[in-house]
């Protein structure tokens, strides 16, 4: 069995939504659909709930209005014949009247993560519908019956796969199974979501707990590229990545793919291949455990990094410094991307500045600090590529006119990270694009 993903954009209009019925029922074999919401429908839900948390009413009711609009037209379009247009009108008006009953309550963050998720709820059925309408032969399985997080918020796959896999079993003579991505239920039952992003981890999810033969994530780019094609004009997709690789691809910025995609995947050892839904025929790049060694494969940025000097005469020869220094993040569960040490200080970088005046009276305790904002960490990952001679030596040429704050590897032999101001970004990838791909 395969999994397939596709994203907002991919769902996002009404052309888009038929042509990935035409690809889904071209796939052989049985799959399982995992749809996003209709683009765009996630942040209106977000601006929606915002105004109601602080009591703007009349704004939401705004929203909501247009929003509905929105899926009317997308119904008239999506549906051929008037019966299923009705069909259409029936779904979106039952969604909105629940958004409005949300709204009309007391609204807490219980409403918020529902609302949230009427989004997935309304474009599988629409699609569902759609194929319905096409005579195609499919079942609509709710997330919700199966997708669960702890109350650490992690997904809870044993339970996953205990529940999903005789659901799927059931549904022996279906080929087509569809399912919302990004929603699930927490420890308490109540409807809550995987963070933004998180439909990819839903497929990967998935993927695991029934170890399907592949996942496949469907976006709108052919694959995931050397380096960032937004600011970088000459990029090439890369058709093979180790699941470390992409692991650190996507964790330092690569926007193609969720960070905790690779997780489940890489634990029960499923391929997750990453297609283009503009350019079915593009190859993609395909994940696993295999990898060639020893050469660059990516480049990837990752924005809104602060970083923080510690610097104190008391760390000299001093043990359990390091210890009581990351107990202090600990508390304010504050990760650590980067970390670099001295004899005399130690420098770090965070990527959430919620908790950092508090962090930062601890810190004082120690000895003078500097802090350092608007940090960009530029990742240059490949297949064990720091057991290799000459890889510093290239990196550090490519950025002889790039100011560099901090630097680290070893950590891992798949990348090597360096930490500059955010305005040598765009200078930064495109000197490496040169010179560790040849590309200008």
């Amino acid at each position: 069995m395969l999994v397939l993903k596709f994203g907002g954009t991919s769902v996002g209009k009404p052309e888009r939504m038929k042509k990935i019925a035409n690809l889904v029922t071209a796939t052989p074999g049985k799959k399982i659909v995992v749809l996003s919401a209709l683009s765009g429908t996630t942040n209106a839900l977000v601006s929606i709930g915002d105004n109601l948390t602080v009591g703007q009413g009349a704004k939401a009711e705004e929203e909501i209005t247009a929003l509905e609009k929105h899926y009317h037209n997308f119904i008239n379009e999506l549906f051929e014949s008037e019966a299923f247009k009705a069909i259409g009108q029936e779904i979106v008006s039952r969604y909105f009247i629940l958004i409005r009953l949300l709204a009309a309550g007391q609204f807490d963050n219980k409403s918020y993560r529902e609302l949230l998720a009427q989004g997935e709820l309304i474009s599988t059925e629409l699609f569902y519908q759609h194929l319905q309408e096409r005579k195609i032969s499919s079942r609509l399985l709710p997330a919700l019956h199966f997708m669960s997080i702890d109350e650490n918020e992690e997904p809870e796959l044993e339970k996953i796969s205990k529940r999903l896999k005789p659901l799927v079993a059931s549904l022996l003579n279906i080929d087509i199974v569809i399912t919302q991505g990004y929603i699930c239920r927490n420890h308490k039952n109540e409807i809550d979501n995987l963070k933004r992003g998180g439909s990819d981890y839903t497929a990967s999810l998935i993927g695991a707990a029934i170890q399907a033969e592949e996942v496949q994530i469907w976006t709108d780019i052919d694959g995931m590229h050397n380096n960032d094609p937004r600011i970088v004009k000459k990029t090439v997709p890369i058709s093979e990545l180790t699941f470390d690789e992409a692991s650190e691809l996507a964790y330092f910025g690569a926007k193609i793919l969720h960070p905790s995609t690779i997780v489940p995947a890489q634990k029960y050892n499923v391929p997750v291949r990453l297609k283009n839904t503009m350019d079915e025929k593009a190859f993609g790049t395909i994940i696993t455990e295999k990898g060639s060694e020893g050469t660059f494969k990516a480049i990837a940025a990752k924005d809104g990094i602060t970083a923080i000097n510690i610097k104190s005469s008391r760390m000299l020869m001093a043990y359990g410094f390091l210890r009581r220094v990351f107990e202090i993040f600990e508390s304010y569960k504050t990760p650590i991307d980067m970390i670099t040490t001295s004899e005399v200080a130690v420098s770090l970088t965070i990527d959430n500045n919620a908790n950092l005046p508090a962090i930062e009276t601890e810190l004082k305790k120690f000895g003078s600090i500097e802090v350092d904002k608007d940090q960009t960490i530029i990742c240059i990952v490949g297949n064990k590529i720091m057991n290799q001679k000459g890889v510093l030596e290239k990196v550090f040429t490519s950025l002889t006119e790039v100011p560099i704050r901090m630097v680290s590897c070893g950590g891992s032999a798949n990348n090597v990270s360096i930490l500059i101001d955010k305005q040598y970004k765009e200078k930064a990838l495109n000197v490496l694009n040169e010179g560790l791909f040849g590309l200008k």
